[in-house]
């Protein structure tokens, strides 16, 4: 016999688009091509060209090789959004989750709280997640279909964070999932500097997208001021736009 969550989670899963969207909590919920890619993005805002990377900037994106030759057609498909994450009608959004799944406070306690108490109780079903890895459950409530859970590092490790980015889009590949948006891991309380957080986030997605063309929009929600700014400006070295 299934549980409340697995039937509801089968349910939704089977309901038209337009039947579902009467489950959102919000009417004001954005569908992905409402969401500029960056080419948009790029050239709707004048004077993206002065904000220039820094040595240190230089010397971290010089860690990756690029296929120069996918620049155009990449700028396509991410995007910086500067707004509420459990608003974006997605495939999957990506929650910050602490290691026990357990709803806490910013980015996690939105998802949780538009989604639903049915995402906690599939949460309760799985048992945890380490630091690095991640889980995907169903979005219930939420505009999006999946809610994929990641533990952020708290002591600062890279390649603990860039696991968190790598897990996450293996399940989206897994799942053939077309569009997916992260928040800023592990910037907030758990501290992790948010210059090297944008560069570990960017490199990901750009080499996942080099070998991975099922997948249409990468979007970087970016809620805090520093978070726009260092996107801009590392945006530029990560997926140049060739349309000005």
């Amino acid at each position: 016999m299934s549980t409340k969550w697995e039937s509801e989670k089968e349910r939704v899963a089977s309901l038209p688009l337009e039947e579902k969207r009467k489950l959102y909590k919000s009417t004001d919920y954005i569908v992905v091509n409402k969401v500029e890619s960056w080419c948009k993005y790029f050239v709707k805002n004048n004077g993206l060209e002065a904000k220039k990377p820094t040595a240190e900037d230089v010397t971290e994106f010089r860690k990756i090789k690029i296929d120069s030759e996918k620049n155009k057609e990449l700028a396509d498909k991410v995007s910086i959004f500067k707004g509420d994450i459990t608003k974006l009608e997605v495939d999957a959004i990506v929650n910050a989750a602490n290691s026990m799944l357990k709803a806490g406070g910013g980015v996690d306690g939105a998802i949780h709280r538009a989604a639903g108490p049915l995402l906690q109780q599939e949460c309760n079903s799985l048992g945890g997640c380490p630091t690095g890895e991640a889980r995907i459950t169903g979005g219930y409530n939420l505009p999006a279909k999946y809610v994929i859970h990641t533990v952020g590092p708290q002591n600062g490790s890279a390649p603990n964070l860039k696991s968190c980015y790598e897990n996450s889009l293996a399940y989206a590949s897994q799942h053939k999932l077309e569009s997916i948006a992260f928040p800023c891991i592990s910037t907030g309380i758990y501290g992790f500097p948010n210059r090297l957080a944008a560069h570990i986030a960017l490199s990901t997605a750009r080499k996942f997208l080099e070998n991975n063309s099922n997948m249409e929009r990468i979007i970087f929600c970016t809620f805090m001021p520093i978070d726009v700014e260092i996107y801009e400006t590392l945006m530029q070295m990560y997926f140049p736009n060739t349309r000005r």
